[in-house]
């Protein structure tokens, strides 16, 4: 079967591999959609902190089921997505019912290969149904997942005042389940383009392009208190540690982004706010299953989080366009 392999950083290319059999436990998927994510850029760019080349990438996936166990609950040509975090089931954060940040977790396209080929096959407790989502909509499952998982992370209140630093995909996921659950949504990027598009198509009413008077806007748009719960979905490590002042005192800062660079930050502002320095990783079934069932109510406007579409074996000439023109690009999905 073809496959997408990036066999290390700047070097990506289409190899074959041998399609995998099905083996009892595990479910054979005809991978149909693939999302590209801000975690493929960084593999493909050389800066992601968890990962081994060569890869295969892709972890925001769509397909069909092809084979699987007699007593399974899915019939061949069931519509799944796939939760692409699978725990061992062992450890302290398992046994915690947290499998999201499982010590010995594998994440598809990360720890192990992903779903950038026209066959996968995965555990079955990793796979999810969406029979009522369009294959685009199953493909988007999982980054608004991580979205759904932050906000639930950040307890996240009606009334809060919630600032959203990042208006890439995750941004955007983030700011919509923040909407949903009835705070107060501020987006703020460098990007006027993303900005624009968040608000024009998204329906993300307030934002701010981040310049010189970002924090006179932050001010008047808080009465001087600044936010409830500020979330970083930058992966700007700048970016990160400029947060911390944007955070009321009593507050919550939710970091969703990953850097490779330590962070820092003044310990006395810290401490005089109380506040509170969460992370947030990865997505459980529980946020998948949110996400799911706000689809097919028809809050997520999923038309619009889709900017681009390309087929999938295309995708070693068409990732440099993509970086290049980042701005304009929510989320781009692969097509098989």
């Amino acid at each position: 079967m073809k496959t997408v392999i990036c066999e290390a950083p700047q070097s990506l290319g289409v190899g074959e591999r041998s399609k995998p059999q099905h083996s009892e436990g595990q479910v054979l998927i005809r991978i149909r959609r693939v999302g590209l994510c801000g975690t493929d850029y960084h593999i493909f760019a050389g800066d992601q902190p968890f990962l081994a080349y060569p890869r295969v990438m892709g972890h925001e996936l769509a397909g069909t089921v092809a084979a699987t166990d007699p007593d399974s609950p899915f019939r061949e040509g069931d519509l799944v997505t796939v939760n692409p975090y699978l725990p061992c089931g062992r450890c302290i954060a398992c046994r915690k019912g947290k499998p999201n940040c499982c010590v010995d977790i594998q994440v598809l396209g990360v720890h192990i290969d992903g779903g950038m080929t026209e066959y996968l096959s995965v555990p079955k407790d990793a796979v999810i149904s969406v029979s009522d989502l369009t294959l685009d909509q199953a493909a988007m499952v999982e980054f608004l997942a991580i979205g759904a998982h932050a906000v639930r992370r950040g307890d996240t209140q009606i009334g809060d005042r919630a600032l959203i630093v990042g208006a890439g995909p995750i941004g955007v996921a983030t700011a919509l389940f923040v909407a949903m659950s009835g705070a107060e949504v501020t987006l703020t990027d460098t990007s006027e383009e993303r900005l624009n598009h968040a608000r024009n198509k998204v329906g993300i009413p307030h934002t701010a392009v981040v310049d010189d008077r970002l924090e006179d806007y932050f001010r008047q748009r808080t009465h001087g208190e600044f936010f409830d719960v500020v979330f970083d979905c930058t992966g700007s490590a700048k970016a990160i540690e400029k947060g911390f002042g944007y955070v009321a005192h009593g507050g919550r800062y939710v970091l969703v982004s990953v850097v490779k660079n330590d962070i820092s930050f003044s310990d006395p502002e810290f401490h005089k706010r109380e506040m509170q320095l969460i992370g947030s990783r990865n997505a459980t079934n529980e946020d998948f299953l949110r996400v799911i069932n706000a689809i097919s109510e028809g809050l997520i406007p999923t038309d619009a989080l889709k900017t681009h579409s390309f087929a999938l074996f295309d995708l070693p000439q068409v990732i440099p366009d993509l970086i290049a023109n980042q701005g304009s690009v929510l989320k781009a999905i692969a097509e098989l």
